[in-house]
């Protein structure tokens, strides 16, 4: 590691503490019940860490316990201090705005955006490390035999830089691929091309090669090679993947854009960075290997671009299947329903795009009301991101208790009167366990097709599941579809059941 200027006690003192708060942050964040706690210690944390690295690194405001350098310190760099309070300014309000104004529907894509400002932040970062080394402290002055002495960067020092601009550059243009599929720009299926494992694997070793390059070498276009070829990677191996897969990469981005903090901690000499970086990159990285045990996914296969992914097969081909099925009416739901010893909600995208997340809730206050037992079931991958349904329904207030994961509700199917499924398409599609030509088999999905009923809230027939995958679940005998926009049908069964 290239050589640091020693840190002051109390600023080691201030990061760790802010470490510490990140940490209980990602453990309050591990349930809805203290997830608000989690965000405050998570801001905390991240408010002293900011606040640390200003005071020590403004011209003229370092905190100095020696005599030797207490002359001057007060000598603030006024012209410094409004540029970096103005760009902090800048930031806040359009965090500010984005957050006020951004719909819980628009939450994945919001992420992933968030994601890719990460990785460019690092890019950028390690480009001006690059440019003006002796202002982050990683040269050293060389004084040839003959000509005039010159500056070069420390081979540690190029391999911190180089690895962050690769990582970020590669959370960058993947993350932007994610916010397009996301946002509907692209379509949610798999994008193969042709040789994409060859040239993905190709490209990689380029960049580790130029790597090494850099690190032993004073030629410039190793650099600059890296960050082009990391930007192509990162759109390389994401548009492979498909709709289905799309909160594992979500995570998965998350987990890079961690480690791009954390190698630029290096390069920047910040613990702070170095510490917190860790914890998202690996926190993500765990995150995105449960999620895949949850879809019966291969993590590698992921990461490496959807290595099993094909353009072919059975359902997947998107077209809805021409069968016969029932139709009922919020009537018919109201009736079932309030008749029924136990009902269990399944949430998907369909109910955040409807934000009938308020309506559900009071039908299952109603429903309560008539003795009915009402529980919440949670696929790991419903919506377009790790945790969605989760942040929605404690959006509306529902009790925590009612809500359970995957594991936890599977066997209750079997004994329950009505499944009342509002736009959960893929994690209730029973193909997943019987058709191997599916895109989607293997995955556990929510067993709903053995309850007594299934109500399933769907805007229309025609539609397909993000996979891209028609839901034979539509067509068993004790599914009944409920053709509506989800906010309206649940009134409807709210005012029925009244």
């Amino acid at each position: 590691m290239h050589e640091a200027a020693p840190v002051n006690p109390w600023v080691a003192l201030a990061y760790l503490v802010a470490g510490v708060c990140f940490i209980l942050a990602l453990r309050g964040l591990s349930s809805p019940a203290t997830s608000r706690r989690g965000n405050r210690l998570g801001m905390i944390g991240m408010g002293i860490a900011v606040v640390t690295t200003l005071v020590t690194h403004v011209p003229g405001t370092a905190i100095c316990i020696s005599e030797e350098c207490s002359v001057g310190r007060f000598d603030i760099d006024w012209i410094t201090v409004v540029e970096i309070l103005g760009a902090i300014g800048l930031g806040a309000v359009i965090g500010l705005v984005t957050a006020r104004r951004i719909a819980m529907t628009a939450m994945p894509q919001l992420v992933a955006a968030f994601h890719s400002l990460v990785g460019l932040a690092a890019v950028l970062v390690g480009i001006a490390a690059y440019l003006n080394p002796g202002a982050f402290g990683i040269s050293s002055l060389v004084v040839p035999m003959i000509g005039q002495p010159f500056a070069v960067i420390n081979p540690v020092a190029k391999v911190e830089m180089a690895l962050g601009v690769a990582i970020g550059a590669i959370t960058f243009s993947g993350s932007v691929i994610a916010f397009l599929k996301l946002n509907g720009n692209m379509g949610g299926k798999p994008i193969l091309l042709p040789g994409r494992h060859g040239i993905n694997l190709g490209v990689l070793v380029g960049i580790l090669l130029c790597v090494a390059v850099f690190a032993h070498g004073q030629d410039t276009w190793p650099f600059w090679t890296i960050l082009v070829a990391s930007f192509a990677i990162g759109f390389l191996l994401i548009i492979p993947i498909g709709g289905a897969d799309m909160p594992v990469v979500v995570s998965m981005l998350n987990s890079y854009s961690g480690w791009a903090a954390a190698a630029m901690g290096f390069t920047l000499g910040n613990t702070a960075m170095i510490v917190t970086g860790a914890l998202v990159g690996s926190s993500g990285a765990i995150l995105s290997y449960i999620m895949c045990r949850a879809m019966n996914r291969s993590f590698l296969s992921v990461i490496a671009g959807g290595f099993g992914a094909t353009d072919s097969g059975g359902a997947g081909s998107g077209a809805a299947i021409d069968r016969p099925w029932k139709r009922g009416s919020a009537e018919d739901a109201a009736f079932l329903m309030s008749q029924a010893e136990q009902v269990i909600i399944v949430p998907g995208y369909g109910m955040a795009v409807a934000q009938a997340q308020h309506a559900l809730r009071e039908m299952g206050d109603k429903l309560k009301e008539h003795g009915v037992r009402v529980k919440y079931a949670i696929h790991p991958v419903a919506g377009r991101m790790p945790g969605h349904m989760n942040v929605l329904l404690a959006e509306a207030n529902v009790p925590y208790d009612d809500v359970f994961e995957l594991e936890d509700i599977n066997a209750e199917f079997a004994q329950t009167d009505v499944a009342f499924v509002i736009g959960a398409n893929d994690v209730t599609n029973p193909a997943a366990k019987t058709d191997k030509t599916s895109p989607i088999y293997g995955m556990p999905v929510l067993d709903v097709e053995k309850a007594k009923t299934v109500l399933f809230i769907k805007r229309s027939m025609g539609g397909v599941g993000y996979a891209g995958v028609d839901n034979e679940l539509f067509y068993r005998d004790n599914t009944m579809m409920l053709l509506a926009d989800a906010k309206k049908m649940v009134e409807e069964i709210v005012k029925s059941i009244e």
